[in-house]
C-alpha cells in the first residue's frame, strides 16, 4: 500500500481526471477502505482542495472549483500532449488565445523534467504551424457554448447565415466540432424542430443561458463529425448534380475526398449528390473516381465535362501506342 502522501497525490489525480466518483470506486482504485477515503478527503480539504461530497447510495465525491487553480498532476504522456496542444493553439482560430498559449507553454516548460523538455523542444524546433486563415472566434463565446452543452442549458443567440440573413435562434446545444480551423455548434433548433449546424464565429449569444432541457438521444460522435463535414461541404455549393456511378458504393466512398451519402443501386451501381462552386472542379473530382458514371440533370457539369474531354483529346493528338510485333 502506498504511503499517505503518495496516496493523497493519487487520489487528487483521480478526482481531477473525472467529474464524479463514488467512495467505493475510489477505494477500489487505491486499494484501501471507504473509511480511509473519507479520511484522505478530509486531508485534501485541510490542504485547501474543495472536495464536495454527496451522501446516499448515489452519492460520491467531486473536486470543485476553488479560489485558486490547484496543481495539476500529469503523467509523462499527458504533459507532452499538453505542451504540443499549447504550441498548436499558438496559431489557432480563437481570438486572443495565441499569446495566452505561449505564456502557458513557457510556464509548463519550466517545470518539465529534462527528459520531457527534450521531447517538447524537438517538436517545437521541427514543427512549423501555419497561421489561421479562417474566421476567428471569441473564446468567451466558445466557453459559453461549451458550458451550455455540458450543463444542458438552452442557448439563445443572434445568427448570421452564409447568405447574410440574420435570425434569432433558441437551441438545445450538444456538441462543438472543430473542422478545418472553423468551429461549429451541433444543436437541436427548437424553432425549426430539427438538427442544425451553426458556425460559431457567426453566433452572438444572448445571455443568460437557460433554462435546462432534457437531452435527446445523440448519434455516435463519428456520425456527428461526418454530418458536420457533409454540411460544411454542401453549405456553399453553387452547382449540384446527381451522379450515378457504375461501381459499388464502397468504391465511391473510398475515392471521395470528403464524406458523402452514397446510395447503393445494386452490386455494381450507386448514386450520390455532388456539388461545387465550379463545375470544372467537380468534373475533375469525378474523373478521379476511376469508374464510369452518368450525370443526371446538370447541364453546367455536362458542359464542363465536354470541355475537359475535348481538351484531353487535343492533348493526346495523333499519339497512338506503339505496338511491337514479334519477328
Amino acid at each position: 500500500m502506498p504511503g499517505t502522501s503518495a496516496r493523497l497525490l493519487r487520489l487528487l489525480s483521480l478526482l481531477q481526471a473525472r467529474r464524479d466518483w463514488t467512495g467505493t470506486e475510489l477505494a477500489a482504485r487505491l486499494g484501501v477502505t471507504a473509511r480511509t477515503i473519507r479520511n484522505d478527503v478530509e486531508r485534501l480539504r485541510g490542504l485547501g482542495y474543495p472536495v464536495g461530497a454527496r451522501p446516499g447510495v448515489a452519492g460520491g465525491y467531486r473536486l470543485g472549483a476553488g479560489g485558486a487553480l490547484p496543481p495539476l498532476l500529469l503523467d509523462d504522456e499527458e504533459a507532452v500532449a499538453v505542451a504540443v496542444g499549447l504550441r498548436a493553439a499558438a496559431s489557432s482560430s480563437i481570438v486572443g488565445i495565441e499569446e495566452t498559449s505561449v505564456r502557458a507553454l513557457v510556464k509548463l516548460q519550466q517545470v518539465l523534467p529534462a527528459r520531457l523538455r527534450r521531447k517538447v523542444s524537438a517538436f517545437q524546433s521541427s514543427a512549423l504551424p501555419m497561421p489561421s486563415r479562417g474566421p476567428q472566434v471569441d473564446p468567451e463565446v466558445l466557453t459559453m457554448i461549451a458550458s451550455a452543452c455540458r450543463d444542458h442549458w438552452l442557448l439563445r443567440f443572434d445568427y448570421q447565415a452564409h447568405s447574410g440573413t440574420a435570425s434569432q435562434r433558441l437551441v438545445e446545444p450538444y456538441r462543438l466540432v472543430n473542422d478545418r480551423q472553423r468551429w461549429y455548434l451541433v444543436a437541436w433548433d427548437t424553432g425549426r424542430d430539427a438538427w442544425r449546424t451553426f458556425r460559431a464565429d457567426r453566433i452572438e449569444p444572448r445571455p443568460p443561458a437557460g433554462p435546462r432541457f432534457t437531452p435527446r438521444a445523440l448519434p455516435p460522435d463519428r456520425e456527428i463529425a461526418a454530418q458536420v463535414a457533409r454540411g460544411v461541404g454542401e453549405a456553399t455549393w453553387r452547382y449540384r448534380a446527381r451522379v450515378v456511378v457504375h461501381a459499388p458504393a464502397a468504391h465511391v466512398r473510398s475515392r471521395m475526398p470528403i464524406p458523402v451519402e452514397v446510395e447503393s443501386l445494386g452490386e455494381d451501381q450507386c448514386a450520390f449528390e455532388a456539388g461545387s462552386d465550379h463545375p470544372e472542379m467537380l468534373a475533375l473530382y469525378l474523373g478521379m473516381l476511376d469508374a464510369d458514371f452518368t450525370i443526371v440533370d446538370s447541364p453546367e457539369l455536362v458542359d464542363a465535362l465536354r470541355k475537359l474531354a475535348g481538351r484531353y483529346q487535343r492533348a493526346i493528338g495523333d499519339h497512338t501506342p506503339n505496338h511491337c510485333s514479334a519477328p
